[in-house]
């Protein structure tokens, strides 16, 4: 069976095209220029038409695990809501994050979740139950307890297509401010001044003590389950140049503008939040996204916590650079070249039809229907 997308403003990995697109047995058959709409073809009324969008690293899932502070949602109809919220605003691949590495030894300690979560997913992505195509992303934290334990029992069957290397001890990367993360720690758990000097301490302590050897588990596991390296938070020069050590292909949400620099220099890709671009600034004091992209070094954008400002800050990013195409490719070929995904996030013949169809409005935009593998999703 063949079908035919017309009359579609077609964004194209160098430029954007009138035209139309043909798919056949899940895959982009042909794409032609021109305006007319043969017989039984979609008539996309000059919307556009794009590669689906992928997306890296996103915390969404735990949102609906978790829809009020103590509340632990069925993680069945969890997953499935995610999915279908993926679907409407355009994700058709996405990466879900999931921390690995708790604290054991503490009342208000993170506890272990990732191995149950991703048999979850994995599950429900073998029963057909699944939308768009879900694969994991280990959030492997340096200042941990039981990192090394946790990666152990994941393998190369898991789907698990990043490892990222992130070190949240008081002091380092994104909490190097520690003004930062006193209101972010008092804010959110209601610490006392004492008690969040007292977290300081002991965190301080365990993230020295474990780094070494938490970051090599990290690394080692990454190469062992052939998963794309990335860093978190890089700050400095020093640690993106231990990133390129480590092999990191991505860097996620680099602190400062010299970091992004180094990146770029070390052939690493940067990757923003969409949240940053769309609020003009870091919730977090950190550098923009925007001032990145000005400066030419935003690879990848990520929705973070927000997965509709995906597809809003690719646009934005398109009226930023005057190039709908170029911004277009951080949320779509960019990701997909960045962790291997070679056979999606362009449209050219023979690669996966995971399609969106995309009705501008001001600066918003609103997506008429998604495709996975030429099958339409929402």
């Amino acid at each position: 069976m063949t079908t035919i997308f017309a009359n579609a403003t077609l964004v194209l990995p160098d430029r954007v095209e009138h035209g139309s697109l043909a798919v056949e047995n899940g895959l982009i058959a042909r794409i032609d220029t021109g305006a007319g709409v043969p017989a039984g073809a979609i008539d996309c009324e000059g919307d556009l038409l794009m590669p689906g969008l992928i997306e890296l690293h996103t915390d969404n899932l735990e949102r609906h695990i978790q829809p009020r502070p103590g509340v632990d949602w069925p993680h069945g109809p969890a997953i499935i809501a995610h999915d279908a919220e993926l679907a409407g605003v355009g994700i058709t691949t996405v990466f879900d994050a999931l921390r690995v590495g708790s604290l054991v030894s503490r009342d208000r300690g993170a506890r272990e979740y990732a191995r149950g979560m991703a048999d979850e997913i994995l599950a429900a992505r073998k029963a057909g139950m699944l939308r768009v195509n879900h694969l994991i992303h280990l959030r492997a934290e340096v200042c941990s307890e039981t990192l090394i334990d946790e990666l152990a029992k994941f393998g190369p069957k898991d789907a698990v297509g990043i490892v990222s290397l992130m070190d949240h001890t008081p002091g380092q990367r994104q909490f190097a401010d520690l003004a930062q993360l006193r209101r972010y720690l008092r804010g959110k758990y209601g610490l006392t001044e004492d008690e969040f000097l007292a977290h300081v301490d002991v965190q301080t302590a365990l993230g020295n003590r474990v780094r070494g050897v938490h970051e090599e588990a990290t690394v080692a596991t990454a190469r062992l389950l052939n998963a794309t390296l990335a860093s978190h938070d890089d700050t400095t020069v020093e640690q993106v140049e231990a990133s390129a050590r480590h092999g990191a292909a991505i860097a996620e949400f680099p602190t400062t503008k010299a970091a992004a620099e180094a990146c770029a220099a070390q052939g690493i890709a940067v990757m923003m939040g969409a949240p940053n671009l769309i609020r003009g600034g870091s919730h977090s004091g950190n550098v923009a996204a925007q001032d990145l992209a000005v400066a030419g070094f935003l690879d990848v954008v990520s929705s973070d916590y927000v997965p509709s400002a995906l597809l809003s800050s690719a646009l934005m990013l398109g009226d930023v650079w005057g190039d709908m195409a170029r911004g277009m490719a951080t949320v779509t070929a960019r990701p997909a070249q960045a962790t291997g995904l070679s056979d999606r996030g362009r449209l050219e013949t023979g690669l996966r039809a995971d399609l969106i169809r995309v009705h501008r409005f001001g600066t918003a935009a609103a997506v008429r229907g998604t495709w996975v593998n030429g099958a339409r999703v929402a």
